[in-house]
């Protein structure tokens, strides 16, 4: 249980982090390496399957991973872009930081919920294959979005 305990303080302070990330990004012009670097920076955390500890089945693989592409629809909803000053800006959304939070408590919850049946290590597993689900369909739309903005500026 403390080890729930620690990753979900954790969790709270990555989204808070997060957040912070995203108001400073909306005050600068967006990249494609801004929006591509995040999911390969991420993407190493699966050398953490490596380890028998945070293996997982490959039916807790397909749940954490649809569940992830589930979430990721609100974060694709809330990330928009607009062109200002002849850049590329993404735009501040309100509701960014109410669904930021609000998938933080899911995540809480369901961690709580889970770690009684769930082995803390395969549990670590399934939710960063969950947050990798949610990450790259989030950063492809925003990439796509994007390209589309830099060809109506060009």
């Amino acid at each position: 249980m403390d080890m729930v305990i620690i990753s979900s303080v954790g969790a709270a302070l990555m989204a808070v982090f997060v957040m912070f990330v995203r108001m400073k990004a909306a005050k600068k012009p967006a990249s494609a390496k801004k929006i591509i670097l995040p999911p390969i920076f991420m993407s190493t955390g699966a050398l953490m399957f490596i380890f028998p500890y945070f293996r997982v089945t490959p039916l807790e693989i397909l749940e954490a991973a649809l569940v992830g592409m589930l979430f990721s629809i609100l974060l694709v909803k809330t990330s928009k872009f607009e062109i200002r000053e002849n850049q590329i800006y993404l735009k501040r959304s309100k509701a960014f930081v109410f669904i930021l939070i609000g998938l933080l408590i899911i995540r809480i919850i369901a961690k709580l919920i889970l770690s009684s049946s769930i082995h803390v290590g395969q549990l670590g597993g399934m939710f960063w294959i969950l947050a990798f689900g949610m990450i790259v369909p989030w950063r492809i739309a925003m990439y796509m979005d994007f390209r589309k903005l830099q060809r109506q500026l060009s």
